[in-house]
């Protein structure tokens, strides 16, 4: 019953925000790994408006807080590293309504520049995620904004989601979808559109492992951040959303891979296929290239290439 309620809400999410955004294409390939060649299917989601996933989220959460009368003229209003924000600006944009957004003083200056140019008005505070969040909190409190999330908000995460029902109808057969974690949104998106025998894995650096830490645990817990991907992944606690759908889930596991394996991977990606990502959507194939994700015989291989949000230095 609730995973023919989240298929139901998926599809009705995939219906009202189809029109707006690209249908992101896929792209068969050989990679080279630590065991021999592997055939893969690329997700081209970099290639979605703003350069990430993100904006499937933020827009499904904004026209669907419209069709409940809960959408203000003060508009949207998010806290995020960088690319949560940009989909939110995105999503504004298409809803014709404010946006304004709260990020860390040290995200990248191309994403910053990214919010402004799309009309964004941009708070720097902090130098976490956390700190961006909780004043975000207090200035939607004050102006009236309908207050997005970057991962942790069930509309945001069905968003995601879509792009496990479009993986679903451009590849047949059992799927295992690799996908890079920061605070969880997108993993729990694709959980929510698994199918019989499908599997969706979580990559993450270890220095930004809030999902494999918290596993670890058994429970969410805070960790410290020293990766690379931070500006990405910088989420220090797993969200509550991601968390309960993967705990205790088989069909969904976590793996790890250094700073070195993810730059590397990215360097490969680039010098083999012409593929510039960021250094966070870049775990997911390092979780390929080094053999942490098994074998599934019979199932296809897919990368989500989420987010290509960078500077052309690799």
């Amino acid at each position: 019953m609730v995973m023919s309620e989240a298929l139901t809400d998926l599809r009705r999410a995939a219906a009202t925000i189809a029109p707006h955004l690209r249908r992101t294409p896929i792209l068969r390939s050989s990679i080279d790994t630590v065991d021999g060649p592997r055939e893969v299917v690329f997700k081209l989601e970099y290639l979605q408006l703003g350069g990430c996933f993100k904006v499937r989220g933020s827009l499904w959460a904004t026209l669907h807080a419209r069709a409940r009368g809960e959408l203000s003229d003060a508009g949207v209003l998010v806290a995020s590293g960088g690319n949560a924000a940009i989909g939110a600006a995105w999503a504004a944009r298409i809803a014709g309504v404010p946006c304004a957004v709260v990020v860390p003083e040290n995200a990248p200056v191309v994403k910053v520049e990214t919010l402004r140019g799309l009309g964004a008005t941009v708070h720097l505070v902090g130098r976490r995620y956390q700190d961006a969040a909780d004043a975000a909190v207090e200035l939607a409190a004050s102006s009236g904004a309908l207050l997005l999330h970057a991962y942790d908000l069930p509309d945001v995460v069905t968003g995601a989601g879509t792009i496990g029902l479009e993986l679903a109808e451009d590849v047949p057969g059992p799927l295992t979808t690799v996908a890079c974690v920061g605070g969880g949104g997108l993993l729990a998106g694709l959980a929510a559109a698994l199918r019989p025998g499908d599997r969706a894995i979580g990559a993450e650096p270890v220095g930004a492992s809030c999902l494999h830490q918290a596993l670890a645990a058994g429970e969410p817990v805070t960790v410290e951040l020293d990766s690379v991907a931070a500006d990405s992944l910088g989420a220090t606690r797993v969200g509550d959303i991601c968390w309960n759908a993967v705990a205790g889930n088989p069909a969904v596991e976590s793996v790890t891979v250094t700073d070195d394996d993810l730059i590397a991977a990215r360097r490969m990606l680039w010098d083999s296929h012409r593929i510039l990502v960021e250094h966070g959507t870049a775990a997911a194939l390092a979780a390929v290239t080094t053999g942490a994700v098994p074998v599934h015989e019979g199932s296809t291989l897919c990368v989500v290439l989420c987010g290509a949000n960078t500077g052309l230095g690799i």
